[in-house]
């Protein structure tokens, strides 16, 4: 009912049929969540007649909500645990935690204000918990990006590398995401055939392509398939490994989790061998990860700078 709700609040006017059709319910059901929405005091009138239906009183809003003590603590302890954690949209994230705040009772509040003096996230300082680091702060370009990219994927994009050189992108947006405190956005560049991550803070100017697509949203999708499939390093995790991944990792890899328990896991990725920067990245990464890494496929040139490491390759 609470989705017929939010339909009626949206229309100034609706019919039966038309909630029939948007949530595939009999008339009858549609009727009666109706007429329960009209008796919890929603302002609704009656219009009869062939073409007739239900007229939406103006300036009228939805009955308050009411969220149990443990719907609120919920809210309240996910909101506060995003503390540092350069989340898109939360500018006035003071005038947010006093609203929510406001809906609770004297008793609730007394909860809530003790549950943000006892709890602490791993972004919060704990010298000083009420601070708001400088990196709180998501890059500017970010929400700009996400509310275009709801609207419509293919983009234009101008990266900045290096200020005063802009590079102009005609790009598909696959997703935004944010890895080791950087929000980076990948994306298939139509102009160069590759899927890319770029950094958020080094984008500007974001707005919806006017280019007509080259290639279809599943013929892009298609092609991301084929080029893990070809992936020159494939690696098996033990549960040790897979907790370090999640504490870092190059952006873009995808770890999927194996056998009972999700005790294990494995990723792939396709390197760059004439890049010996990455390859060095990559040897230092992968032995951070532990002894418990398993190669199923891995460059002879990575293998080479493990073995400096090392002096012994690993058993896969």
């Amino acid at each position: 009912m609470n989705l017929v709700m939010r339909f009626i609040n949206n229309r100034a006017h609706f019919t039966i049929a038309e909630i029939q059709r948007e949530f595939k319910i009999s008339r009858a059901t549609a009727i009666r969540d109706i007429n329960e929405i009209q008796a919890m005091g929603f302002p609704l009138t009656t219009e009869l007649g062939r073409g007739g239906g239900y007229n939406v009183l103006p300036n009228q809003y939805l009955p308050a909500v009411r969220f149990t003590p443990e719907e609120l603590k919920a809210i309240f302890i996910s909101f506060i645990a995003s503390k540092n954690s350069q989340l898109p949209y939360l500018q006035n994230r003071r005038s947010i935690t006093e609203k929510l705040i406001g809906i609770a009772s004297q008793s609730q509040q007394d909860e809530l204000i003790e549950l943000n003096n006892i709890l602490l996230f791993e972004n919060t300082n704990p010298a000083n918990p009420h601070l708001l680091e400088l990196d709180d702060a998501a890059p500017e370009e970010l929400n700009q990006l996400i509310t275009l990219a709801v609207r419509d994927k293919h983009l234009r994009l101008t990266y900045e590398l290096s200020p005063g050189w802009p590079q102009l992108m005609d790009v598909y947006l696959l997703h935004t995401f944010n890895s080791n405190a950087q929000w980076l956005v990948e994306v298939y560049d139509f102009d160069t055939d590759e899927f890319r991550y770029l950094p958020v803070e080094m984008l500007r100017d974001s707005a919806i392509s006017e280019q007509e697509m080259k290639l279809s949203e599943q013929e892009i999708l298609n092609k991301k398939r084929l080029v893990a499939r070809e992936a020159n390093l494939v690696v098996k995790l033990d549960a040790t490994g897979i907790l370090r991944f999640k504490r870092m990792h190059p952006p873009g890899i995808i770890l999927s989790l194996t056998g009972m328990f999700q005790s294990s896991g494995i990723f792939n990725v396709q390197l760059d061998v004439t890049d010996e920067e990455t390859l060095a990245y990559y040897a230092d990464w992968l032995l951070f990860l532990g002894r418990g890494v398993k190669f199923e496929r891995i460059p002879n040139e990575l293998r080479v700078i493990l073995q400096e490491r090392l002096g012994a390759m690993p058993a896969f």
